[in-house]
């Protein structure tokens, strides 16, 4: 076999999903001498990106957190779902925790940040692709913090969470006593309990918190 051709196979095959044409031409730029790596192509869109898939699958795929039609971690879950063996590396310019915590719950295998020099994108490629872990260093303390901030945190029952996750969705206490065959007095114990524990006001309050701090 020819030894160029067999090193060409042995490339990173990675597909590009950004709305933002100078982040992909940058990302063009930075790798196109890579020789352990190959840009294959680019979406700008979500459908964009499911469509190119259903037709190829890279082996890594730099995926934008915000873009037009579907967030970034919307579709690494549905890629994750539909094509495993592909590795989502979530692309942003933000290190929030929320950002960073999302995008890795739902399957991504690391997260960089868009002001990466070339080696770093090429040594977060190249770690994801190997089946390890790669964070920014500004996302690996993002992540660090959200711990942090998760033990810290008063501890909730299994009812109470789901008291919270429906109170949040906008139901009354009569209605989160129905689905939970309880009743609405035991429903509204819960809530003040939870009010005490987290040391807020009211519910809107509350319902923030803890969606800010990804507890439902």
């Amino acid at each position: 076999m020819d030894l160029k051709a067999d090193n060409l196979m042995k490339k990173i095959r990675v597909f590009v999903t950004d709305d933002h044409y100078m982040v992909i031409e940058g990302i063009r730029s930075l790798l196109q001498h890579d020789e352990e790596i190959e840009l294959i192509g680019h979406a700008s869109n979500a459908a964009s990106c499911l469509a190119f898939l259903r037709q190829e699958q890279p082996d890594v795929i730099l995926m934008d957190i915000s873009m037009p039609d579907k967030n970034g971690i919307e579709l690494c879950k549905e890629v994750k779902e539909k094509y495993a063996l592909i590795q989502v590396l979530g692309l942003s310019t933000f290190d929030q925790k929320v950002f960073v915590q999302k995008m890795m719950e739902n399957g991504a295998s690391g997260y960089v940040l868009k002001n990466a020099t070339k080696q770093e994108l090429s040594k977060a490629i190249q770690t994801v692709y190997q089946g390890q872990k790669y964070l920014s260093h500004g996302a690996a303390d993002a992540l660090k913090s959200a711990r942090k901030d998760q033990a810290s945190l008063p501890f909730i029952t299994r009812r109470e969470k789901e008291v919270l996750q429906l109170v949040a969705d906008g139901f009354t206490n009569s209605e989160i006593g129905e689905k939970l065959f309880i009743g609405s007095a035991t429903v509204d114990t819960h809530r003040k309990s939870l009010l005490a524990k987290f040391n807020m006001k009211n519910t809107a309050a509350l319902v923030r918190f803890v969606t800010q701090h990804n507890l439902i």
